[in-house]
């Protein structure tokens, strides 16, 4: 990739993006929030002057804040070298949460500002009925000219029920309000094409106008200190945040006044341009918030039938099904090569599934002695990846 060409060309767009961005999300990690002797209060009170700085110029903004089990540890002398089970983790943020929220209500009261807690897992979201519930919670603060604050609920999330880390889950509920923008603060500065530790010639890319397979590679030139989720994560939730039509940033979060100066059109950090085609809010969830539950092996026929001809998934062209699920699960699609080509929501159980696949829906009825649907994915809830 050029860089001068990638900066020429989106710099234009970078700032009428951000002088377009109503509502945003920014998310910032325990890299940020912590230091020597736990939470560090005065970049919390430069973040909640900077979110203030964006809600006082009209726009809807939501903090995503990690720092809930570093400063659990801090309180109860837990040593950060220290092995950490997940028992210990959850009582750790039951411990930091309330720490946490606590300086940030401080910090934002400095500046008249009201803010709210949200604590989720993953189930909250995966839950059709629950992930509007969260939505119509947010959008009804928003209504009172509250900042909600949210975060992982640690104290109750195991493995199934995590986000893996908060650039994910900031993506998420940027994808579930829609939002304009997903701004990431972290340990790094910018994302560079080689590393800049080892190479004196790497470049910061300032404008990536998409985010392929070779921008992900680059992520591993940067290193975050303490963050979960690292620099290849926050590239991933870029990507997912322009399937919803936002722009992402990833850039330094200790920086004064940063938020000031990226809204101003300082060239600084790493700036995501939102996809061209805009992904619909249901297959966004399928697709994104959804954990699939099994997989199926697909031909040739059925992989070109659903990625070039927008077909729905028939049974004659699954060759493999791959573990237990349900009707109405997340599924993988996968070609013979088991590169994942598409997911969805499943018409049959695995059981019934076994039963039918390889065979053409007019035979499902004599099969099963029953037929639903002639679709194992309709075309509707499958999603190419």
């Amino acid at each position: 990739m050029d860089n001068d060409i990638a900066l020429e060309d989106g710099l234009y767009y970078r700032q009428t993006l951000f002088d377009k961005a109503k509502r945003v999300i920014v998310k910032v990690g325990s890299a940020i929030l912590t230091g020597k002797d736990g939470l560090n209060h005065e970049v919390i009170d430069n973040l909640a002057k900077e979110i203030s700085f964006l809600h006082n110029t009209g726009r809807e903004v939501i903090l995503v804040s990690s720092g809930a089990v570093a400063a659990g540890k801090r309180k109860v002398r837990f040593r950060d070298d220290q092995e950490v089970t997940t028992k210990e983790k959850q009582a750790l943020a039951a411990i930091g949460q309330s720490r946490l929220m606590h300086d940030y209500d401080e910090a934002f009261s400095k500046h008249n500002k009201t803010i709210a807690q949200i604590l989720l897992t993953h189930s909250d979201l995966a839950d059709r009925k629950r992930y509007l519930n969260v939505r119509n919670t947010i959008l009804t603060l928003f209504k009172f000219g509250v900042i909600p604050v949210i975060n992982e609920n640690d104290t109750v999330s195991t493995e199934e029920l995590r986000f893996s880390d908060n650039d994910n889950l900031g993506a998420l509920v940027a994808n579930l309000i829609e939002a304009d923008m997903f701004i990431c603060l972290t340990d790094v500065d910018a994302l560079y094409d080689r590393n800049p530790l080892s190479d004196p010639e790497a470049k910061a890319l300032y404008t990536v106008p998409e985010v392929t397979e070779e921008i992900i590679t680059m992520a591993g030139n940067s290193k975050s200190v303490l963050g979960t989720g690292g620099m290849q994560s926050k590239i991933r939730a870029a990507k997912m945040v322009s399937a919803g039509g936002g722009s992402s940033f990833i850039g330094p979060g200790r920086r004064k006044d940063i938020l000031k100066h990226l809204f101003s059109g300082e060239l600084v950090g790493t700036f995501f341009l939102p996809s061209a085609e805009k992904m619909q809010s249901r297959k966004r969830w399928i697709a994104y918030v959804l954990k699939p539950h099994g997989e199926l092996l697909l031909d040739e026929g059925a992989c070109l039938a659903i990625t070039k001809k927008g077909r729905s998934l028939l049974p004659s062209g699954i060759i493999e099904i791959r573990g237990e699920f349900e009707i109405g699960d997340c599924l993988r699609c996968v070609n013979r090569q088991n590169n994942p080509i598409a997911v969805g929501l499943t018409n049959f159980d695995s059981g019934d599934l076994r039963k039918i696949k390889g065979v053409r829906s007019d035979r499902i009825a004599e099969i099963l002695g029953y037929k639903e649907s002639d679709e194992v994915m309709h075309r509707d809830n499958l999603v190419i990846l």
